[in-house]
């Protein structure tokens, strides 16, 4: 099984970033006990308003699909999906090493 990996960016509406911000941490929160969810932070960029960026790595690509069943989670893309501006960015990786990757 590969590992996959994203980098995920989040356009909030003007003024909604710490709405967005405070969201994606609480999702951040659910994966902790996710299966196979190895990675899952949640950014800012200084002097970047209104933008987050997730990034995720995760033991396969049938675990990151089963973390939409994660209780709560569909809550929490109902909350988000009104304070974007537009869809998110998605980009996806091949995680193949570093520093706190998981074999």
């Amino acid at each position: 099984m590969d590992k996959v990996g994203l980098y995920v960016k989040f356009r909030a509406q003007t003024g909604q970033g710490n709405a967005l911000l405070k969201v994606l941490l609480a999702a951040a929160d659910l994966m902790a006990d996710a299966p196979g969810c190895e990675l899952y932070v949640v950014n800012t960029a200084s002097g970047v308003d209104d933008v987050v960026w997730v990034t995720e790595i995760w033991r396969c690509a049938a675990d990151h699909e089963g973390s939409l069943s994660v209780a709560g989670v569909k809550e929490l893309i109902g909350q988000a999906m009104p304070l974007l501006a537009g869809p998110p960015e998605r980009i996806d990786l091949r995680p193949v090493g570093g520093t706190g990757l998981q074999g």
